[in-house]
């Protein structure tokens, strides 16, 4: 590292490339796997950053060294040294991106998502003012401290404080040794923000994720669209953000079912500071069990559950068990209503899941019509040159 923190690109170890296998970068993937690589510099560690060279040792690529099925996550495809004006420059990109959505009627939204903003393995959320930074990788984690110097620069005084919260997604022989805390600035908690006129708390120290789930917000307000004088089951509820969308657009009355005492808490809080309390009933169990429990009818079931599949292994698994769950929501719909159902697992395409959602239609033997498909905000972009980076799925469909 020279002394101005800034690492010159031709003196980073090299990773070497079968013949054959530079074809992905040169059509710009941001990641190169295992079976790619002929050989490494034996110097390479997890976490440094590398110079990818074709079999030829010609460069075509830098970007951070991680010790899994993907090596090497591409932070450029140019020639270019890594220091405090690249991560600027990525950023500054990143936030005029945002700035360009005009984002209607809220102060939180993600200002980095991974690939989709040309720096995989970081995520950034944007909360009123405190931005909560999850490093995926050992080498964005090490960075941490440049990352927040640039944050700072990019979005001046309006940053209160920046949130490190990279334990619980780097690998654990390297998160047993480091703590969730904050970079710059310190905020009370919980933290409120708002959304469409909507008012939640968010909790980053506590809850799941960076402590909200931003990638739902035209979904909830499109659930708003259809929910005044509804009845509405919210399953896998959370902090409650499709309960409230529900309430506050006038639902007749709104369940939310989690497995989770302390999601119930968040969601019971977010209620209350909305409007409709009287009207929610929150119900502590674990969703599938209760749905085949269940008899009581909805004109609206919302299913939202956690992904089901983090690698291709377990992906026939997670197949059926969105077939068992939806074919559940689909009993509770009542004839007319509509099932909002989604799947953030990755490994899950769009396709496959669509394809599950009729397998479920057909096993509980009902009329089901298409009304949207569904996927997450524009603040979550997708690289065109990575289609993984479109995760989340969802269709709206009514059951007659």
């Amino acid at each position: 590292m020279t002394p101005n923190n800034t690492s010159s690109y031709s003196e980073l170890p090299r990773i070497i490339l079968h013949r054959g296998k530079e074809e992905a970068l040169k059509r710009l993937h941001p990641w190169v796997f295992s079976g790619a690589i002929a050989k490494a510099d034996k110097q390479v560690q997890d976490g440094d950053l590398v110079q990818v060279v074709g079999s030829g040792g010609q460069f075509l690529a830098i970007g951070h060294y991680h010790d899994g099925s993907i090596k090497v996550r591409i932070l450029t495809h140019t020639p270019t040294d890594i220091g405090p004006e690249f991560w600027e420059s990525k950023f500054r990109n990143a936030y005029e991106a945002r700035q360009q959505l005009e984002l209607p009627a809220t102060n939180c939204y993600r200002l980095v998502h991974g690939e989709g903003d040309g720096l995989p393995g970081l995520i950034v959320d944007y909360y009123n003012g405190v931005a909560v930074l999850q490093a995926h990788t050992i080498g964005m984690h090490r960075t941490r401290h440049e990352l927040a110097e640039a944050l700072k620069n990019v979005i001046g005084e309006d940053l209160k404080a920046i949130y490190d919260k990279s334990k619980e997604t780097l690998p654990g022989s390297y998160a047993s040794g480091i703590q969730n805390g904050y970079l710059y600035g310190e905020v009370a908690l919980p933290h409120k923000v708002e959304e469409y006129g909507r008012t939640f708390e968010i909790d980053w120290e506590k809850g799941q994720k960076t402590g909200f789930f931003l990638d739902q917000r035209e979904n909830r307000n499109l659930l708003a669209h259809y929910a005044a004088g509804k009845k509405v089951l919210n399953a896998f509820c959370y902090s409650g953000g499709f309960s409230v969308y529900g309430l506050t657009a006038d639902a007749a009355e709104v369940h939310s079912v989690d497995i989770s005492g302390k999601a119930m808490v968040l969601c019971e809080n977010n209620v209350a500071l909305n409007e409709g309390q009287e009207r929610h009933h929150a119900i502590t169990e674990d969703v599938m069990k209760w749905l085949k429990n269940e008899e009581e009818q909805y004109d609206i079931v919302v299913l939202d559950p956690p992904a089901f599949a983090k690698s291709l292994s377990a992906r026939h698994r997670a197949v059926q068990g969105y077939k068992r769950l939806n074919s559940e929501g689909l009993k509770r719909v009542k004839p007319g209503g509509l099932l909002f159902t989604f799947s953030c697992s990755q490994v899950v395409d769009r396709e496959l899941f669509y394809n599950t959602i009729v397998a479920a239609s057909m096993e509980v033997g009902r009329p089901v019509r298409v009304l949207h498909q569904l996927t997450q905000g524009p603040d979550h972009p997708v690289n065109i040159f990575h289609p993984e980076g479109s995760y989340l799925k969802g269709l709206v469909v009514r059951v007659d």
